[in-house]
């Protein structure tokens, strides 16, 4: 019942059908290798052509990611054998005579992560498009072009799952939205536009109507509250609770930041969900619901915040009763309960792959290809560094006792042999 609760999905809890694995937060089973180089624990190697940052989804013995060229007029899905790392098949699913121009390579036109589910695969595109295919036939069972928005530096959000409804965010220049699609059929059950109120705020002395102010780049998660469970949102300069079968928004807490890329975390034991508020100043929010929870809640059911250190786009991860967290070449380690820092270290450059935690680890991919593995632990003990010839964009996945790494140019199935 717990696992059913944590997850919404009937999938075996082996495989990664979603971003950030089966339980949404990064946690992975199995006995995954501390140690490995180009030389050491690669059990293959395969070349990704195409520029694009969605995470390996696992299930069925394949491996499933998508790619772009580099200028957006192609988008693709590639379908792998997960013991061989064979291309079984190679598909451009959209094209695009004008893509919308990113402005940095921070981004990719494949950045968004989909949903592995049974003998269908979503995949997500922003607002180029999503699509249902079928993973035996490949052939494509419904699409839908029509959500839009400006992308403004490309789009970020992955697909999120629960039950029967999938889960499309659009945090846009222009526009700010969430929608919940029947899974089987592609319909459209709710949409609701964000209520921030833009055109008050204002960033640094610059109006909102800036894009980058409007931005984000977050994927729901879904957390039980008394006898309900609620969708958390993140968005720019608030983070939302809806009600999941209707849409309606319950609850919030409103910030100055914007431009968000992690996904929250929760804390069944605690009952906390925690959120990263994203770019300007980051800080990560304890948020504590109670059934009563209603409106703006920043003032009442904020327990702790964590102000310096906070991730600018790696999502946390939580282990051994602690949280992980890095930004900026820092890896660092607080206390679940109070927000307390216990440790930080320079580690890296910079983090835009999301943590991994894996029977008292805790992985930290930066975007040089540097692995460094830690001790999930109170006090600072690094158990080893790794390297790979390029940098990690893409969160990590994993099946049993492998680690699946997608570099900027390479995807990697690494074990202990």
């Amino acid at each position: 019942m717990l696992v059913a609760l944590s997850t919404g999905a009937t999938g075996v809890l082996a495989d990664w059908p979603e971003f950030r694995g089966p339980t949404r937060d990064g946690v992975a089973l199995g006995k995954l290798p501390t140690e490995w180089s180009e030389q050491k624990n690669i059990t293959w190697k395969r070349k990704v052509d195409g520029f694009g940052w969605s995470a390996p989804l696992i299930g069925g013995g394949k491996v499933w990611l998508t790619t772009a060229t580099e200028d957006g007029t192609k988008m693709s899905v590639i379908c792998l054998d997960e013991k061989s790392g064979d291309v079984l098949f190679d598909q451009v699913l959209i094209t695009n005579d004008n893509p919308e121009a990113l402005a940095n390579k921070m981004n990719s036109y494949a950045s968004s992560t989909g949903v592995l589910d049974g003998d269908r695969i979503y995949l997500h595109f922003g607002s180029y498009g999503t699509i249902c295919m079928d993973t035996a036939s490949r052939e494509i069972v419904w699409q839908r072009r029509d959500f839009k928005c400006s992308h403004w530096r490309g789009a970020g959000s992955s697909l999120a799952m629960w039950e029967d409804q999938l889960f499309l965010t659009f945090d846009g220049a222009d526009q700010q939205y969430l929608v919940s699609l029947d899974k089987k059929t592609g319909e459209t059950l709710w949409r609701r536009d964000r209520s921030t109120d833009f055109d008050d705020i204002q960033e640094d002395g610059f109006p909102t109507r800036f894009g980058d102010f409007r931005k984000a780049y977050s994927t729901p998660i879904f957390i039980p509250v008394g006898n309900q469970i609620q969708v958390i949102s993140t968005g720019a300069k608030a983070c939302w609770a809806y009600d999941l079968k209707t849409g309606r928004e319950i609850w919030n807490v409103t910030f100055a930041n914007h431009s968000g890329s992690s996904r929250p975390v929760y804390s069944s034991e605690l009952k906390t969900v925690f959120i990263d508020t994203g770019l300007g100043k980051p800080e990560i929010w304890a948020v504590k619901p109670d059934p009563g929870a209603k409106g703006d809640i920043s003032q009442s059911h904020v327990i702790w915040k964590i102000t310096k250190r906070a991730p600018k786009r790696a999502s946390c991860v939580i282990e051994n009763g602690l949280f992980f967290m890095a930004s900026d070449g820092v890896i660092s380690c607080a206390d679940l309960k109070n927000g307390k820092i216990r440790w930080a270290e320079r580690a890296g450059v910079g983090y835009s792959a999301s943590l991994l935690a894996n029977a008292g680890k805790v992985y930290f991919l930066d975007e040089s290809g540097l692995c460094t593995v830690v001790k999930a632990n109170r006090e600072f003990q690094k158990l080893a560094e790794n390297r790979l010839d390029d940098g990690f964009m893409a969160s990590p996945a994993a099946d049993g006792n492998a680690l699946f790494l997608r570099t900027k140019t390479h995807l990697y199935r690494v074990e202990s042999r």
